[in-house]
C-alpha cells in the first residue's frame, strides 16, 4: 500500500480530521467554463486543463488532503450519448493528469489523488433525472470497469465511488472498481420525498437499505454521505451507520442541478457549512469535503473543525 495513503489512514485511526476537496465540475462552471450538453463537466477538461489544474491547486491551498480528478461524468456511457466517445481516453487522461500536476506544483507530495467513479447515466436536459431506462447491464459493467482501470493506469491513489444511489448500477460499478486493486471509498446520496421522508435518490420506491446493501463492505475502507443536502446529511449518516462501523465521510452539495448546469441558489455560506460539519463530527465523521456548489472557501473553514 502506498505510504502516503497509509499515512492518511493512520491519521483517521488516530481520530484526526482529513479534508477532501469541494466540487470540481461546479467550480469550473463558476469560473466561466461552458458545460457540455448531455455530458456535463466531463469533456470540459479537454481544452481547459490549465483552469482545472488551478482548481485543484486552490483546493490544496485551502487545506485539502485529497483532491479528486474530474472524471465523475466521463465514462463511455456519458461520452457516447453526448458525441465524445472517440475522445474517451484523451478526456480522462487530461483530467487525471491535471490533478497529478497540481499535486506536483503544490509541493504537497502527501496529497492524495482520488479517481472519481460514479454510476452516472444520461440525464434529461434541464433536470437531474435520468433520461431513460438504464443502459444494458453488460455495457454498464464494461464502461465502469474501463474508467476504473484508467484511474489505476494513470496513478490515482484511491477511487471515490461517488453518488452511489441505485442498487443495480452500484453492482455494475463495484465489479470494475474491485478489479483495480485500489482502495475504495464510497459516498451514498439520498433526497427527501414530498412528505419530507429520506428516500432513495432516483426512486422513492426502492428501500434505502437496498441501496446500502448493494455495496460490498469488505472492499470498502471509508463510507459515508455525499451529494446530499446538508440538512439531510446527518439523518443519512445514521442510515449508513446501520450497516457500517468503519471511518465515515461527509461531503454535501448546495444548490441543484439542471442538465447541463448547476444552479447556484441558496448556497451554504462557509460558516453554515462549518456549523453542519461540527454536527457531523459529533456523529463520528472524520473525513470532510464538499460536493457540487461548494468551493475552496468552504474547504478552508474546515481547518477550524477541531478547535
Amino acid at each position: 500500500m502506498d505510504k502516503n495513503y497509509q499515512a492518511v489512514m493512520n491519521k483517521i485511526k488516530r481520530d484526526q480530521v482529513i479534508l477532501l476537496d469541494g466540487g470540481t465540475g461546479t467550480e469550473l462552471q463558476k469560473r466561466g467554463l461552458k458545460m457540455a450538453p448531455g455530458a456535463w463537466c466531463g469533456p470540459v477538461s479537454l481544452k481547459n486543463n490549465d483552469i482545472l489544474e488551478q482548481v485543484h491547486l486552490d483546493y490544496i491551498k485551502a487545506g485539502a488532503d485529497i483532491i479528486t480528478a474530474n472524471t465523475y461524468a466521463s465514462s463511455r456511457i456519458m461520452l457516447r450519448e453526448a458525441g465524445y466517445e472517440n475522445q474517451f481516453r484523451e478526456i480522462n487522461e487530461t483530467a487525471i493528469e491535471a490533478a497529478l500536476n497540481a499535486r506536483e506544483k503544490s509541493n504537497r507530495k502527501d496529497v492524495l489523488v482520488a479517481g472519481s467513479l460514479s454510476h452516472m447515466i444520461p440525464v434529461s436536459e434541464g433536470t437531474d433525472r435520468i433520461a431513460k431506462t438504464s443502459p444494458p447491464k453488460n455495457f454498464m459493467e464494461e464502461a465502469f470497469e474501463e474508467l476504473a482501470m484508467l484511474h489505476q493506469e494513470y496513478g490515482c491513489d484511491l477511487i471515490l465511488l461517488e453518488m452511489m444511489k441505485h442498487p443495480q448500477r452500484i453492482h455494475a460499478v463495484m465489479k470494475g472498481a474491485i478489479k483495480t486493486g485500489l482502495p475504495l471509498w464510497a459516498g451514498f446520496s439520498f433526497r427527501e420525498d414530498e412528505s419530507g421522508n429520506l428516500t432513495c435518490y432516483d426512486d422513492p420506491q426502492i428501500p434505502i437499505k437496498e441501496v446500502l446493501d448493494a455495496i460490498h463492505p469488505e472492499y470498502i475502507e471509508v463510507m459515508g454521505v455525499m451529494h446530499t443536502s446538508a440538512n439531510l446529511t446527518g439523518t443519512s449518516l445514521e442510515k449508513v451507520k446501520n450497516v457500517w462501523d468503519g471511518p465515515l465521510c461527509a461531503y454535501p452539495d448546495s444548490g441543484f442541478f439542471k442538465m447541463p448546469n448547476w444552479q447556484f441558489e441558496k448556497i451554504l455560506t462557509p460558516t453554515e457549512f462549518l456549523q453542519f460539519s461540527r454536527e457531523w463530527y459529533g456523529q463520528g465523521v472524520r473525513i470532510f469535503g464538499g460536493c457540487c456548489g461548494l468551493g475552496p472557501e468552504h474547504i478552508q473553514v474546515l481547518s477550524e473543525l477541531t478547535s
